[in-house]
């Protein structure tokens, strides 16, 4: 009895089994070994004390260095490696939603907010309280929820971080009502799908609705997807493992037969990934009642859109296809991670210089914005009447990919008031995403959808199709609204 307690993997290997212990673990590797043989293949040159037990010499997978392979067999495992390249799909073209760089741009390196001096830092402050001088910065609480939730935020199994994860999606899911987006005959894009459990709660929440269809792109491959519920309901549901900056939506299969309106949604879609959807979806729109305006493919040559690879076969792509753009009904995602931006995938860079701004500006403010959790990292704050505990931070900074620099200023300007600038910033990134939207006919907004206390990313933005009267109008901008 004690023999067999012992061998868990925990305490000892299990039968047949690797003899190697994961520190990282904390048991026993489970990889199966060769007959007569204590540790397994991966495990046999690299473990301490393995006395070369395996023969053969172990060497980096050339396409994925984190697992290794017999040097003998290297040419039989790389056509069969899950991380050889695969064939691309019908709508995979590289780049398209990347947006463009500028002929005089260069590429340069990361701006540390560290390495600017004093002055330096006093001049980007007063650009910045320029730039937003003119904005709006109280945003609309519109924190909501949805009935369909409710059973599964008042089970007593699911713990905090589920039900801060179900608050999210109840309150998306409700704002989608609020906007009028759910609804039948019609297609939902979530990008950045993880497991698929946005898409999950709005279906469940749309168990009337006729003809309703599921995309979820998502560029990693995902363990415990939820997509799987669906089929016996007969929900349509369809994965897309596409970098969203690769994904050209008016060539997806469903979309092309179905020919189907799309809501494009989004839950902590991090840094640049909102742009690369926003210029996704929005590449996909057109308004096929518009004959005032100037054709899509004249209009995408004008913004340089396309200027990215061959621009003269892009350009002979997007004629060809312009009657295969698709009606979008609005967007809905919530914002993460304004640190992890992108200049050439910004969408606003038209608002930017219209404030007088540029590309260096826009490097500094994006650093700058992680400035809007400097104050809590080590030690709680509150935030109205709710407390924020350690445990909480500590999870939301690392779910949100925080580097260090936010903490690393060693200045005077005060906690508090670095946490000011930062949500400037974010202020200021997030106005030309509106302004862009803007541009394309919608009537675009910033909200908090939850409260600090769940995520520290809590401002949603949300797009709708202006009326006719208000797009003919929309040709200058306000942007100070």
């Amino acid at each position: 009895m004690t023999g067999e307690r012992a061998a868990n993997g925990i305490q000892a290997p299990l039968s047949g089994r690797c003899g190697y212990f994961v520190e990282k673990k904390k048991r026993y590797c489970k990889m199966i070994v060769a007959e007569g043989k204590r540790l397994c293949g991966e495990h046999a040159n690299t473990a301490p004390n393995s006395e070369g037990e395996n023969q053969r010499r172990r060497i980096p997978c050339p396409l994925d260095p984190k697992h290794t392979v017999d040097e003998d067999k290297l040419e039989k495992h790389l056509k069969k490696c899950n991380s050889r390249e695969k064939p691309k799909p019908i709508f995979y073209i590289k780049g398209i939603n990347g947006g463009y760089e500028d002929a005089t741009e260069t590429p340069k390196q990361q701006v540390s907010i560290c390495s600017l001096s004093k002055e330096e830092l006093e001049t980007m402050i007063k650009k910045l309280l320029k730039a937003t001088s003119s904005l709006n910065s109280k945003l609309t609480d519109q924190t909501l929820t949805h009935v369909t939730l409710q059973e599964a935020l008042n089970d007593p199994k699911n713990g905090d971080f589920a039900i801060k994860h179900l608050k999210q999606q109840a309150s998306l899911t409700g704002n989608l009502e609020r906007l009028s987006l759910l609804g039948s005959n019609r297609c939902f894009v979530e990008f950045g799908a993880g497991r698929g459990k946005l898409s999950h709660w709005i279906d469940l929440a749309l168990q009337d609705a006729k003809s309703v269809y599921f995309l979820l792109v998502e560029r990693a491959t995902t363990r415990f997807k939820v997509d799987g519920k669906h089929k016996s309901r007969g929900s349509m549901f369809e994965r897309l493992q596409i970098d969203i900056e690769d994904l050209n939506l008016g060539k997806v299969p469903l979309l092309v037969k179905e020919r189907l309106p799309v809501v494009g949604i989004g839950k902590h879609l991090c840094g640049a990934a909102t742009d690369l959807a926003l210029r996704c979806i929005m590449e996909s729109y057109i308004n096929q009642e518009d004959t005032g305006k100037e054709p899509p493919e004249k209009r995408l040559k004008s913004d340089e859109m396309w200027a990215v690879g061959d621009p003269t076969s892009l350009s002979n792509y997007t004629v060809r296809n312009a009657t295969n753009r698709l009606p979008v009904l609005g967007v809905a995602i919530a914002l993460c991670c304004h640190h992890r931006c992108e200049w050439k995938h910004y969408v606003g860079k038209k608002f930017f210089s219209s404030q007088g701004l540029g590309a260096e500006d826009f490097r500094i403010f994006q650093r700058m914005s992680s400035w809007a959790t400097c104050g809590m990292k080590h030690h709680s704050i509150d935030v109205g009447e709710t407390e924020i505990d350690n445990a909480n931070q500590k999870v939301q900074l690392e779910e949100h990919d925080m580097d260090d620099e936010s903490f690393a200023y060693e200045g005077t300007l005060t906690a508090a008031e670095r946490e000011h600038l930062g949500r400037l910033c974010k202020r200021l990134i997030d106005q030309g995403r509106i302004w862009y939207l803007k541009q394309q006919g919608f009537d675009s907004a910033l909200q908090y959808y939850t409260s600090p206390s769940i995520s520290l990313e809590n401002v949603l933005l949300t797009a709708v199709p202006l009326p006719k009267i208000q797009e003919s109008e929309n040709s200058e901008v306000n942007f100070s609204s």
